[in-house]
């Protein structure tokens, strides 16, 4: 089946996004109890360029003789941000705050998508996009109240959402760097060429981290594998492949509005398999910030 023809591909390929990065993050959170953040993102990475590599040979996607030298520094540099970097930053917010608060964290991704979009590659902000905006901003200054941060000190808060602050920056500079290749590249060998850039720069980090033989041991030691495995295939090739797909198929600020939604799925599960607390404060920073959301795919 061709999928150019399929009506709403970039928006469908969105939200199959967010419900399987969701089953991604919860794993990755029980992995992240027993590895190390720059551990799990190595792996996560590898195992997504060997999955690639060979969905590449299937799709016959192997090489794009048009790819200019521009092309492969703006994917390779994509990679290290969004994928060496922006990944690392996520795991280290993610093991300090949890998969609820870190879900609420993570809703300025779309805000920041949107106004890189509007500077970068012209795509107009309308005055309910940045209504919504706000009010995801404002799910964050929530979830960062005494009552929203549980057992967490501040010291611990404010780390976290530092951490996932920059995440969702360099994710979010990341992908609207290479949405207007998109159009024109294959899409798997895009993908493989990113995630190469982002395994360059990941090994650049390793290499120089002081704990670097306990990085690589945390990977095989408890029995949390299973996991990191699970969360890996998930988290770095099924759902990236379906993010980048609608990207290039979707406007990228509906996208990224819509990619959002696997916000309501992570803090659902998060309560059901990470038995982690719901309390007023957290559910008012949900409903801010999916709120937001709607008014940033719906009022355009």
């Amino acid at each position: 089946m061709n999928i150019e023809v399929i009506p709403y591909k970039g928006e469908i390929l969105a939200l199959v996004t967010a419900m399987i990065w969701a089953a991604a993050v919860i794993c990755f959170k029980k992995s992240g109890e027993q590895v190390h953040p720059i551990g799990l993102n190595l792996f996560k990475i590898v195992l997504g360029i060997v999955f690639v590599f060979f969905t590449m040979i299937i799709m016959r996607q192997m090489h794009y003789a048009g790819a200019t030298f521009k092309d492969y520094c703006i994917l390779i540099g994509s990679g290290i941000v969004g994928i060496g970097i922006s990944d690392t930053l996520f795991f280290k917010s993610l093991n300090i705050l949890g998969a609820g608060l870190s879900a609420i964290v993570d809703c300025l991704y779309s805000p920041f998508v949107i106004f890189l979009c509007f500077c970068w590659i012209d795509e107009r902000l309308s005055v309910w996009q940045m209504v919504g905006a706000v009010m995801i901003l404002s799910a964050v200054l929530t979830a960062a109240s005494r009552k929203g941060r549980a057992n967490l000190t501040r010291k611990e808060l404010l780390l976290g959402i530092l951490y996932g602050v920059l995440a969702m920056i360099t994710v979010a500079s990341s992908i609207v760097a290479i949405k207007p290749m998109l159009c024109y590249v294959p899409l798997m060998w895009a993908i493989e060429i990113r995630l190469l850039g982002g395994l360059v720069a990941l090994l650049a980090i390793w290499a120089f981290h002081p704990q670097r033989k306990n990085v690589l041991r945390s990977l095989h030691n408890g029995p949390k594998w299973k996991y990191t495995i699970i969360g890996s295939f998930l988290g770095g090739y099924v759902s990236v492949i379906a993010w980048v797909a609608g990207m290039k198929f979707a406007q990228a600020s509906i996208v990224a509005a819509l990619n959002q939604t696997s916000n309501i799925f992570i803090f659902v599960l998060a309560a059901l398999f990470l038995r982690e607390p719901l309390n007023s404060q957290r559910i008012l920073g949900i409903v801010l910030a999916m709120s937001g959301a709607f008014l940033i795919i719906f009022f355009v």
